[in-house]
């Protein structure tokens, strides 16, 4: 008898178990490399080896819906996914909207132009200058933040912002440092970066202020803890980038 019920009891915790388990919606561009990029039919990247990591940490299933950057917020918003892994940066008007996992991503923002172009020294250099950046993006409000704004043409993208400034159609274009510098390895553009990074960017993951995705926040964030822990965040972050881009010390040592 006693065997019986133990037995029962294990297929309890084992239908429990399979019954917790999710599928978490991950929304990403998968046009962002190195953080989400795709590459021969593959997703990859910093962004899918970690939303993988956090789901076996948390014993659930991850689901990547890939779409335009522009369209990321607005489909978690209307609940088509649960987060979306595509360095999004924490703003105040994000903050009113939705709520976010810890920073797993310490960046700058920075200023890149066509190589040789040396008339573009940093974001003080942009007036009367004309400036890309995606569309859907933060880095947009960060230069109408500037005091000199009114004297930047600002055009937005959803993609190719580094083939037009490397073809002279903009002046310059804003990324964040660490996509922008491992965007001018790999292509061979002829691009360069102008300057030191400006305003600290802390990238984060965002999830619906309703009950299911407050949970979910507070599932996923403590997954994160334990990724940083175990150094298994510093290392998906090397794999990517050679270096530590995971905490504020270590991003501020490799700049």
């Amino acid at each position: 008898m006693n065997k019986m019920l133990m037995s029962a009891a294990l297929s309890v915790a084992v239908m429990t178990g399979a019954a917790q388990a999710e599928t978490i919606r991950v929304g990403m561009s998968g046009g962002y490399f190195p953080f989400t990029f795709t590459e021969g039919g593959e997703l990859k990247g910093f962004e899918v080896d970690l939303m993988n990591a956090i789901g076996e940490k948390t014993g659930d299933d991850v689901e990547f819906v890939t779409m335009g950057f522009s369209g990321l917020i607005g489909a978690l918003g209307a609940n088509r996914i649960d987060t979306v892994a595509n360095q999004i940066t924490i703003t105040p008007e994000r903050e009113a909207q939705f709520n976010f996992s810890q920073p797993y991503v310490y960046d700058g923002a920075q200023v890149v132009t066509r190589k040789g172009n040396d008339a573009v020294t940093g974001p003080e250099s942009l007036k009367g200058k004309t400036v890309a950046v995606n569309l859907g993006s933060n880095y947009e409000q960060l230069l109408r933040e500037l005091p000199y704004a009114s004297e930047i043409d600002i055009k937005t993208y959803e993609s190719n912002i580094e083939q037009d400034t490397a073809l002279g159609r903009v002046d310059a274009f804003v990324m964040d440092r660490v996509s922008s510098a491992q965007s001018i390895k790999e292509s061979g553009l002829p691009l360069q970066l102008a300057g030191e990074p400006f305003s600290e960017i802390r990238n984060a993951l965002p999830f619906r202020k309703d009950e299911a995705g407050t949970a979910l926040r507070d599932k996923v964030d403590a997954a994160l803890t334990e990724l940083k822990a175990d150094g298994t965040l510093a290392e998906i972050s090397r794999k990517w980038f050679d270096t530590d881009i995971t905490t504020p010390a270590a991003q501020a040592a490799a700049q």
